[in-house]
């Protein structure tokens, strides 16, 4: 029997932080685990201008998704144009996730759902419901999407309330 593989990974690049990154996501998320970390060896170390011997790769899953993070220098930092979106069922866990990712990140980024952590990857934290909320009636998605822009966390309840009329 084979085993069935994750075709797409996303590939995280941190100047030196892969492993604390993978350490912190793995402590916020249920069903997480790190499954590899790989250290540089020489050649590449050489190539990248990491130290032989200090962590080049980590592997590990959040929730059954696999993730790869390097430490991989300075040279493409993390940026606002990718994004990982937590869907929650309730306001109880976008109250979890977005207390736990937040925490120590740029609170300059805080704005309809979306956050940058302490490591600077992006994230949006939404309710599972929030395609249906936006679907359909234009005047319904306008009050909706007119809430969220007022938001930083998003607020389920006043979402509801809005797309309710």
């Amino acid at each position: 029997m084979s085993q069935r593989i994750q075709r797409i990974t996303p590939f995280l690049w941190f100047d030196r932080d892969a492993e604390a990154a993978a350490n912190f996501y793995v402590s916020v998320f249920d069903d997480a685990r790190i499954l590899h970390v790989a250290r540089y060896g020489k050649s590449g170390a050489q190539a990248s201008g990491q130290a032989e011997g200090t962590v080049m790769t980590v592997s590990f899953e959040l929730d059954g998704q696999a993730f790869l993070a390097l430490n991989g220098g300075p040279a493409f930092p993390l940026t606002p144009a990718v994004s990982f979106v937590v869907n929650c069922r309730d306001q109880h866990e976008i109250d979890r996730y977005w207390a736990a990712l937040a925490e120590g990140g740029d609170e300059r980024a805080q704005q309809c759902g979306w956050l940058r952590d302490r490591f600077g990857v992006s994230w949006q934290v939404v309710p599972v419901q929030m395609p249906e909320l936006m679907a359909g009636d234009p005047a319904r998605a306008e009050r909706v999407m007119a809430e969220v822009m007022k938001m930083k966390k998003l607020d389920l309840r006043v979402l509801e309330q809005a797309a309710a009329g």
